[in-house]
């Protein structure tokens, strides 16, 4: 049976963390809802710059897919955001270890995670379930509101500025405004000939051979000095 007093250890040990996993959870919502809040002044402000250029279907739209998900659609891209319900904490090898201010107080390294996809509007347009969209960025949100930003092939680099980087609407505009950048020029390769030099009788058919081959963007992600 346990003494008392490592019974109270762990009853400690349990309120502490329960705080903070409800402190970084509160954080993250509310960044969440701070990036809807700017999707929808992006609509607006690309809309009016646009609507005389393109085709009122490659017109921006946002839509709220509930509490922790939205989406983003542009000409032949969708940006996909998903907030995770959960708190997480790094593994023993990430960069996020190596900074002070996580060194000083592990309780900061407790995370929210907004993750940004990109799909191909037309992948949900005609329900191709097959098709492949790529998770361009992570955001991470501790207690403190502080953040950083993971990108597919980052390092260290990114988590230097864990321990003064708050969360605001105003980065996380700049946030958007390089994922979509980054969605409208990272462009859909033509497939291998041999990966597409036989379909099926019922493929054809059913005249949705164009669905039922799996489509997506080649992987990568350029958030700072990436390389393609």
């Amino acid at each position: 049976m346990k003494t008392p007093k490592v019974k109270s250890k762990q009853l400690e040990s349990i309120v502490v963390k329960s705080n903070v996993k409800q402190a970084v959870y509160e954080n993250t919502l509310e960044a969440f809802n701070l990036l809807k809040e700017a999707l929808r002044e992006l609509v607006d402000d690309y809309s009016a710059f646009l609507k005389e250029q393109i085709s009122d279907e490659s017109l921006p739209t946002f839509h709220e897919k509930g509490p922790f998900e939205a989406e983003f659609r542009l000409a032949a891209d969708m940006l996909l955001f998903s907030m995770h319900s959960n708190v997480f904490v790094f593994n023993r090898e990430h960069p996020v270890w190596k900074i002070e201010y996580v060194k000083d107080e592990p309780l900061n390294s407790y995370c929210g995670i907004i993750n940004i996809y990109n799909f191909l509007s037309d992948s949900f347009k005609y329900n191709r379930m097959d098709d492949l969209g790529y998770l361009i960025a992570r955001i991470f949100i501790n207690r403190e509101s502080h953040f950083f930003v993971e990108g597919k092939r980052q390092s260290g680099e990114l988590v230097k500025d864990f321990k003064n980087d708050v969360i605001s609407k105003e980065n996380i505009k700049q946030i958007l405004d390089t994922s979509i950048k980054y969605a409208i020029e990272f462009d859909l390769l033509v497939p291998p000939y041999d990966q597409v030099k036989i379909a099926s009788v019922e493929q054809m058919k059913e005249e949705i051979f164009h669905a039922k081959m799996r489509t997506g963007k080649r992987v990568g992600f350029k958030f700072n000095s990436d390389d393609i």
